[in-house]
């Protein structure tokens, strides 16, 4: 089934083309490795995936219902999320502040609202998710800023995974982290996978983008160049394609 589909999709800033005629899909349940050079279009694409631009022409459809309204909190009542490289934690927050930033549960006594946040449902339903994901850290309590680069994009994708999301996009999730951090952000995106939840992976690291990804789609100077089940090409194939030495 398609949860995501783009047709013949175009973006122009003034008289720069920046995407031209893009048509893709992601299916329910699955990771699309999006990959390209810097310039590709690759960020103007998920920005207009997440309701930042409008497209000049072109559709995108998810479940079948073409997306009318492009906001990012019409995108986001519509199921998809982002994650951006930067992540765009509170650094000085800590953990389950992050996961709940600007929905924070208030306490209510007798159905009252008392106008107080519930830091104890906050900490409690913080630790639920960490756990369901299979990830660890000292304590749902502990400052953002302090954790390992692997540690918070675990937070990140927890604090994603709030809003009950059908899509998932994550912009370069593994650059800069060490190795052992690598794997663990891997095997993150393919417990979404394996939970019904579709991923698009944005990286530059092709061994990442093989290991998880189902299908590959190369961008190159706004143009979809190729599109190819994972088992059906290499690594070698897709770097060619990237260059344009195909």
């Amino acid at each position: 089934m398609e949860l995501l589909e783009i047709k013949n999709l175009s973006k122009n800033f003034g008289s720069v083309n920046v995407l031209d005629n893009v048509s893709l899909s992601v299916k329910k349940g699955t990771v699309l490795g999006l990959v390209g050079d810097n310039g590709a279009g690759k960020s103007t694409l998920m920005k207009i995936i997440t309701g930042i631009h409008n497209p000049s022409s072109g559709n995108i459809f998810l479940s079948g219902n073409k997306i009318t309204k492009f906001s990012t909190s019409q995108i986001r009542l519509l199921g998809i999320e982002m994650i951006y490289q930067d992540l765009a934690l509170a650094r000085q927050q800590d953990i389950s502040s992050n996961i709940f930033l600007g929905r924070e549960p208030i306490k209510k006594i007798f159905g009252i609202n008392l106008g107080l946040v519930d830091k104890q449902k906050m900490d409690n339903d913080s630790m639920k998710i960490i756990q369901d994901l299979g990830a660890s850290v000292p304590s749902v309590t502990y400052q953002a800023g302090l954790l390992s680069g692997g540690q918070q994009q675990t937070i990140a994708i927890a604090r994603a995974l709030t809003f009950s999301p059908r899509l998932v996009i994550m912009d370069e999730p593994t650059a800069a982290l060490a190795v052992k951090e690598v794997q663990h952000v891997l095997d993150l995106i393919l417990k979404l996978k394996n939970e019904g939840i579709s991923v698009i992976l944005i990286s530059h690291r092709l061994n990442d983008i093989f290991e998880v990804s189902d299908r590959i789609v190369v961008l190159r100077q706004g143009q979809i160049v190729t599109e190819k089940i994972k088992s059906d090409t290499s690594m070698n194939q897709i770097v060619s394609h990237i260059v344009g030495a195909e």
